[in-house]
């Protein structure tokens, strides 16, 4: 019996990036994905065991660009705890609005559950970067549970930007003003000494 081959593997997830990217999660069918990669629809099946691993996978992509991101935003960021929360907010707000799709996969129930996706090795070192800075701008508050309410205060933004809810209840065009206003919410206000 041969080995699984590690480049077919790679290639049915890029097929999958490529496919949620283009038609949403809803797309990711075993059958969309071996199409797109230019495989038989049975072998996904030899590299993953369940359809869960192969979203999981894919999942995984993009934790990993999402990260890429946060760390280049930190970079770019001014010197100011505050500014590096904005800065890793505006980073999470933005892929979100430009990725809806692999935002979706990446946070359902069935794939964070699925113990495939290693969310400990992707996910949590990004909450890690946020609680950081969290704890530096307010060292007087509980960094872990400040950062949970701003991470949900940001994935209800998102969501709700996406769906239009936000800028016919607000009447914003952009999502900073409401960013800003959610930063102030958490960390109070910019100019807090």
């Amino acid at each position: 019996m041969t080995a699984p081959d590690a480049g077919l593997r790679d290639r049915l997830v890029d097929a999958g990036v490529a496919l949620v990217a283009a038609e949403g999660a809803q797309a990711l069918t075993l059958r969309a994905i071996a199409r797109r990669a230019g495989v038989s629809h049975g072998a996904p099946r030899r590299y993953f065991p369940t359809h869960l691993e192969l979203l999981s996978a894919i999942a995984r992509r993009g934790f990993t660009d999402l990260g890429g991101r946060a760390r280049a935003s930190l970079d770019a960021a001014d010197e100011g705890p505050r500014e590096q929360v904005a800065a890793l907010a505006r980073t999470y707000l933005r892929f979100a609005l430009r990725n809806p799709g692999m935002y979706e996969l990446m946070f359902r129930h069935d794939v964070l559950e699925s113990g495939h996706l290693g969310l400990r090795d992707t996910g949590l070192p990004l909450v890690g970067l946020l609680v950081e800075r969290v704890g530096r701008a307010r060292p007087d508050l509980d960094a872990r549970r400040v950062t949970g309410t701003l991470w949900a205060n940001l994935h209800g933004l998102a969501q709700l930007w996406r769906w239009g809810s936000l800028q016919l209840a607000t009447g914003e065009q952009e999502f900073d003003p409401l960013l800003e206003a959610c930063l102030t919410a958490h960390l109070g206000p910019e100019d807090r000494t």
